[in-house]
């Protein structure tokens, strides 16, 4: 038997990577049932002041597609907290790398008063949507430049 029975997690997803999946494989193996919430395009514009590369309803597609995810949905804000009260999820799933975040630890002050649990899960180092970004400028540069010779 699993640890929880409904579990959230959400993310950006853009240029779906084996970090994002393990992400998602790692939650599903500690809940019955994963709800997924992926960043809406003018979400992300919000926050990070750039659109995701690849345009949300194919992010949600793609999530949707995922055999560890059992119900995807848009994320509109970043209020973990509101997400619960509609979700009346048990754990919440997040990357280490949030730990410590202001989002996160105000997100845990107020789950502890409804006996949600924040798990943070290992981030997978090697691999970001950023890294995958600066490998292909890095492979265009590297192409412009022998072009030119």
């Amino acid at each position: 038997m699993k640890q929880y029975k409904i579990g959230y997690t959400t993310g950006v997803f853009d240029l779906f990577h084996v970090g994002h999946l393990n992400i998602l494989k790692n939650a599903k193996e500690q809940c019955d049932y994963l709800i997924v919430g992926v960043s809406t395009d003018e979400l992300v514009q919000s926050y990070k002041n750039k659109l995701p590369v690849i345009p949300f309803h194919d992010r949600l597609a793609i999530v949707e597609g995922i055999k560890y995810v059992d119900l995807v949905l848009p994320q509109m804000n970043r209020d973990k907290f509101a997400a619960w009260e509609d979700l009346q999820f048990h754990a919440m799933f997040v990357g280490d790398d949030w730990k410590g975040d202001p989002l996160f630890n105000e997100a845990e002050k107020k789950f502890n008063g409804v006996g949600v649990d924040i798990v943070y899960l290992p981030y997978t180092k090697r691999i970001s949507s950023t890294l995958v970004k600066e490998k292909i400028r890095l492979k265009e540069t590297v192409q412009s430049y022998e072009a030119s010779y």
